[in-house]
C-alpha cells in the first residue's frame, strides 16, 4: 500500500515494492503511473524491474466492487544494455480478475523508449523521482498515531522543511490509454490500483505488494517492515471488512488528543470509509486534483503528505513544500516523467 520506506525487505527486494500510483489526463487519454524500487534506503538495489513479476494496473467502473479492466506489464531480465524487453497484456471481464487469464497483447517493446499498441502507449524506465516529504514532519505524525497522543511540532519547523527524496530514483512504468477503451471513455467514474505478483514455484502468482491512496503505509504501518499486515495481499473489496476497524480506532484516537473532532469516533469511521477500499477515484477527462476539497485522480504536483496529514489529523497541516521542489522530475508530454540522468 504505497511506502518508500520499507526497510529492510524493500531494500533486498524493491523492484516488488510500489512506491506511488498516479492517475490523471493527459495529451490523449488517462495516464496511469507506477513507481516501484526507490533508491531512497541509499541501499544497493537490483537495477530495473523483476523479471519473474508482473506489474498490474487495476480500473473499477462506476464504483464496481471488482475490477472491470487490467493492464498486464511483464519484463525481460536485465541487459548488459542496461535495458529490458517489456510486453503489455490487456484484460478486460472476468479476465481482469483472473491470474491464471492470458488476455490480450497490446504493446512490446523495450525500457526506455516509447511504445505503442492498438489504443495505448507506454513507456517504462529509471527516473527522477517526483515524490516530495519531509521525513522529520512524517516522523512527528507518526509518533502521535503511535501514541494516541497530541501532534508536537515543537523540533520541527515549515520553514526549515527539505524534500527527503532530492536526488533519489525510482523504476517507473507510464500508460497512457486513448478514450477508445470504452472503460476509459470521457465522463467515466472509475477506480484504480496497481499491484505487483510473483510467480511461484507451484505456477500460480502471489500479490506482493498494492498501491491506491498515498502515504497509507507509513501512517498507518509504519513499524510492519516485515509486512506482516496482511493489507497488501488481499483485495481492495476486503479492505472495509477487514480493517475498517483498526483505521477508524487509530484516527479516533489521535483526533481525540487532540481535540480535533468532536466526535472522534464517527470521524475515524468516516476516514475509514474514505480511504478503503483503497483506490484511486477519477473522473476521466477532468483534471486531476488529490486535494483537501476533493481527491479525483492524482497529479505527480499534489502535495500529498499535506492533504493525508490533514485528513488523518483533522486539522490544516502544511508541509512546508511546495510542487516547485520537485518541478524538474516532471514533464508536460509523454511520458511525463524525466528518465534519470537526463
Amino acid at each position: 500500500m504505497s511506502h518508500h520506506l520499507d526497510t529492510p525487505l524493500a531494500a533486498q527486494s524493491g523492484q516488488l515494492y510500489l512506491d506511488d500510483l498516479f492517475v490523471f489526463d493527459g495529451e490523449r487519454g488517462t495516464v496511469l503511473v507506477m513507481d516501484v524500487n526507490s533508491s531512497v534506503t541509499r541501499a544497493d538495489i537490483k537495477p530495473g524491474f523483476h523479471h519473474e513479476a508482473r506489474y498490474e494496473f487495476k480500473v473499477h467502473v462506476d464504483g464496481s466492487e471488482m475490477e472491470q479492466l487490467t493492464y498486464r506489464v511483464a519484463f525481460g531480465e536485465f541487459g548488459g544494455d542496461g535495458r529490458q524487453d517489456l510486453t503489455v497484456h490487456a484484460l478486460t471481464g472476468a479476465e481482469a480478475q483472473d491470474d491464471g487469464a492470458t488476455g490480450t497483447p497490446v504493446a512490446q517493446g523495450r525500457t526506455g523508449e516509447e511504445v505503442t499498441g492498438g489504443n495505448l502507449r507506454v513507456w517504462a524506465g529509471r527516473i527522477t523521482d517526483p515524490f516530495y516529504i519531509d521525513l522529520d514532519q512524517l516522523a512527528t505524525v507518526n509518533d502521535a498515531f503511535k501514541n494516541g497522543a497530541r501532534l508536537d511540532r515543537s523540533a520541527w519547523r515549515p520553514e526549515n522543511a527539505k524534500n527527503s527524496f532530492a536526488g533519489t530514483t525510482v523504476d517507473s512504468i507510464v500508460l497512457e490509454v486513448s478514450r477508445d477503451e470504452p472503460a476509459l471513455r470521457m465522463g467515466n467514474r472509475i477506480g484504480v490500483w496497481a499491484a505487483t505478483k510473483l510467480a511461484t514455484d507451484a505456477g500460480g502468482w502471489r500479490q506482493i505488494n498494492r498501491a491506491g491512496h498515498p502515504m497509507m503505509w507509513p501512517i498507518f504501518w509504519p513499524t510492519d517492515t516485515d509486512f506482516s499486515n496482511p493489507a497488501n495481499t488481499r483485495h481492495p473489496c476486503e479492505d472495509l471488512r477487514a480493517d475498517g476497524e483498526e483505521i477508524a480506532s487509530a484516527v479516533a484516537r489521535v483526533v481525540a488528543a487532540n481535540g480535533t473532532a468532536p466526535d472522534p469516533g464517527a470521524y475515524g469511521w468516516n476516514v475509514a470509509r474514505e480511504l478503503y477500499p483503497d483506490v484511486l477515484s477519477y473522473q476521466v477527462g477532468t483534471p486531476a486534483n488529490y486535494g483537501f476539497a476533493a481527491r479525483n485522480g492524482r497529479t505527480m504536483a499534489d502535495n500529498v503528505p499535506e492533504v493525508m496529514f490533514s485528513l488523518v489529523l483533522n486539522t490544516g497541516l502544511t508541509s512546508g513544500l511546495t510542487p516547485d521542489v520537485t518541478k524538474d522530475a516532471r514533464a508536460a508530454s509523454f511520458p511525463y516523467v524525466v528518465a534519470a540522468g537526463r
